[in-house]
């Protein structure tokens, strides 16, 4: 399914588990330094929502070096911990790898977000990037939130309205 970012609700209750994308628009990138600024920042009323919007888009767990792109580790605890908190704020696809808890789950499903997964390609990944400039947080160098215009990016619905597909024995696919 082709999706242009930022996505509206009614696309989110469509999406199943397993259901093929290519996200084209606005993503952010971020990782274990930046995301847990972010949620600080909109705890506090701080955030410019009018300068760096939240409301329907993604944010991909990675970090932006001359190499490209690529996902880290969503269960990293200063990642998946703000997963809640961001979801909450509007963004509506976490982009990244690995299995996440229960309550990161239901915090998911309580605030009409999806956890997507991407082929590990950095090569492929990167080729999907048209435009980019640091969003906010710039003394994070690599890790700053990044704002990419990207066309076609690959993803996979790993997570979506409780369900996902690390429910299997073993947190293999079912």
């Amino acid at each position: 399914m082709k999706v242009t970012m930022p996505v509206d609700d009614a696309v989110i209750q469509k999406l199943q588990v397993n259901d093929t994308l290519e996200i084209s628009g606005v993503i952010y990138c971020g990782r274990d330094a930046v995301l847990p600024k972010i949620v600080k920042t909109l705890e506090e009323g701080a955030w410019d929502s009018e300068k760096i919007p939240l409301e329907g888009y993604a944010v991909f767990h990675t970090a932006v070096s001359p190499a490209g792109i690529g996902p880290t580790s969503s269960n990293k605890l200063d990642i998946e911990g703000s997963i809640p908190g961001l979801s909450k704020a509007g963004i509506r696809f976490h982009i990244g790898k690995g299995s996440l808890k229960k309550e990161t789950v239901e915090a998911l499903k309580e605030n009409n977000s999806v956890f997507l997964v991407t082929p590990p390609n950095t090569a492929l990944l990167t080729s999907k990037i048209q435009s980019q400039e640091i969003a906010a947080y710039p003394e994070e160098g690599m890790e700053a939130f990044t704002r990419l215009i990207v066309t076609d990016f690959p993803a996979i619905v790993a997570i979506a309205h409780g369900k996902s597909i690390f429910d299997k024995e073993g947190g293999k696919p079912q």
